[in-house]
């Protein structure tokens, strides 16, 4: 029996894959602020991200119940749209919190639980090697950074015989969605600086958002990652055309055209 623990366990990409997982014979501890009832082969484990001692906690009652995680599989997250010199300080560091310092909680923790031939597969964003959009820029950077974070890990833990990979979901259909149009509309009410910036930007967001996927498909993507003899390093998944076409273009045109297509009446 292989066992694996999934962060954001109850949120829709990490539910999604605890069921697909339990499906298929995993033992999951399905982690999450909040959890719900035991289910056939997933173990709820209520712990916090950005509590170093819940997480010690957690790592107690799993290592009560097995001596060895096949994997871990990150999806505790926040979406968050501002603007970068308006939006608070704790609002700022809060996002680090949970998407990139939880991951390092949990990893360094539950390292002891890990052997030769386990992997650790962080879900990051399709925006994190892209140049970010307007008010878009405190999610990538988190994103970006977390995926900085799993290089680095990977170059350390392969030393161990443990697998570091990266999955970058595009536009899901989950509560990030909700999040993401509620800070958007929270934004365009409290900006003082891009009040008609931020309502063009609004159009945007639709757009690109509107081409989502089911969580399904991110559970899929990630047992293929952990079914894999030797898995990929990155896994893009819903990738959006636009986007893409977008970062072909160089830095300065795209400086140029944010400036043309945002830019107040005069």
């Amino acid at each position: 029996m292989k066992y694996i623990l999934i962060t954001g366990a109850y949120g829709g990409m990490g539910y999604a894959t605890a069921k697909t997982l339990s499906e298929r014979g995993y033992t999951v501890f399905a982690l999450d602020k909040t959890v719900r009832e035991a289910e056939v082969n997933i173990i709820p484990v209520e712990a916090d991200v950005t509590d170093g001692e819940s997480v010690r906690r957690a790592f107690e009652f799993v290592a009560s119940q097995t001596d060895e995680l096949y994997a871990i599989l990150h999806f505790a997250g926040i979406y968050r749209l501002d603007s970068l010199v308006e939006m608070s300080e704790p609002r700022f560091t809060g996002i680090f919190d949970i998407n990139l310092f939880g991951a390092y909680r949990v990893n360094k923790t539950f390292l002891p639980l890990l052997h030769r031939g386990s992997r650790i597969i962080l879900t990051t964003s399709e925006l994190a090697p892209l140049t970010p959009l307007p008010f878009t820029g405190i999610y990538a950077l988190t994103k970006s950074a977390l995926e900085k974070y799993a290089e680095s890990l990977r170059m350390e833990l392969q030393l161990l015989g443990v697998s570091v990979c990266v999955l970058r979901p595009g536009a899901v259909k989950t509560g990030l969605l909700s999040d993401s149009t509620r800070e958007l509309e929270q934004f365009c009410e409290n900006t003082r600086l891009y009040s008609y910036n931020a309502e063009k930007f609004r159009k945007i967001v639709d757009s690109v958002e509107s081409k989502n996927i089911p969580p399904e498909k991110i559970a899929k993507a990630a047992l293929r990652v952990l079914t894999a003899r030797r898995p990929k390093y990155v896994y893009n998944i819903n990738r959006n055309p636009l986007l893409r076409l977008w970062n072909v273009l160089p830095a300065r045109w795209q400086t140029f055209a944010t400036k043309r297509i945002l830019k107040p009446k005069q």
